[in-house]
């Protein structure tokens, strides 16, 4: 346990950010599945309406430094792939 007052707030600090942090990874993991699962019954209409919703968490969370903005790139490039597969596969 920290003994000097800024090292004290420090420790705050860092609680604060790391339930910050796991709230936005907890929410963009869940827009994830829900689009994913959305892609692998074959609901164009659900995925194409989730995909707005998933891009815009995982832009938030890159925005945030939750995740790094290459990372939220590739994620969302992997989506819109996988949207685009289903949409030329009917």
């Amino acid at each position: 346990m920290p003994n000097i007052k800024s090292a004290k707030k420090r420790v705050t600090v860092a609680e604060h950010k790391t339930l910050r942090n796991k709230m936005i990874k907890t929410n963009l993991k869940t827009s994830i599945k829900s689009f994913e699962n959305a892609v692998a019954q074959g609901d164009i209409q659900t995925a194409k309406a989730l995909y707005p919703k998933v891009e815009k968490h995982i832009d938030m969370a890159a925005s945030k430094g939750t995740i790094h903005k290459n990372n939220a790139s590739r994620k969302k490039a992997s989506l819109a792939n996988k949207l685009n597969t289903i949409e030329k596969a009917q």
